[in-house]
């Protein structure tokens, strides 16, 4: 994990959007809500899986992230957190991290990876509630969190609009970031899982 460290940083950065959803009266889950409609566009254009599309599937996945951070930074600005709307935000984000990895998958026809890739998203995300859930407190460690996956699956839609011929293992860049997904995925649901089994 290495880009949720700087959430600091950029709730700094949040303020003027932060003001314009107030002054149009947007309400945080309204905001998660829209959030994950950027996600669906996104997948639906890293379906489609040609250049100007990942193009546009990038700014899209880059802005679900960034409003991702918008939503809890408005309720805190008008004091309406609550925890109906956490849980919105987080099952708004697994739909959104599903979709998008669907959309890849789609997009280079590998299912298989695809499916390693969703679960092993999934599975990291669910050990961290399943953690909390116990008593233990909430895991944010291991390897990616979801700022990186955000970072690196707009990364590679600019990468893949430019180049998008196998490089490794007939894999291009998008299956190599499925790849990834599904092996870090896995085993940091396993390295939250040791350490927390170590503090019961």
């Amino acid at each position: 994990m290495t880009l949720d460290q700087y959430r600091s940083v950029a709730d700094r950065l949040l303020g003027p959007w932060v003001r314009a959803a107030a002054k149009i009266g947007l309400s945080p889950d309204q905001v998660s809500v829209l959030a994950f409609g950027v996600a669906v566009a996104a997948a639906g254009a890293f379906a489609v899986g040609e250049p100007v599309f990942y193009l546009v599937g990038a700014l899209c996945v880059l802005l679900n992230g960034w409003l991702d951070l918008v939503d809890g930074a408005l309720a805190r600005h008008l004091e309406v957190s609550s925890d109906g709307g956490d849980l919105l935000d987080h099952v708004l984000d697994r739909y959104a991290d599903i979709a998008v990895i669907a959309g890849f998958t789609v997009g280079i026809e590998s299912y298989a990876l695809g499916f390693a890739a969703v679960t092993g998203v999934l599975m990291t995300s669910y050990m961290g509630t399943q953690i909390q859930a116990v008593g233990i407190g909430r895991e944010y460690g291991g390897l990616l969190g979801r700022a990186d996956r955000l970072a690196l699956m707009g990364i590679v839609g600019v990468v893949a609009a430019v180049y998008s011929a196998p490089i490794v293992a007939g894999l291009n860049v998008v299956g190599l970031l499925l790849a990834l997904f599904a092996a870090v995925g896995h085993l940091t649901a396993v390295q939250r899982f040791l350490g927390a089994w170590s503090d019961l």
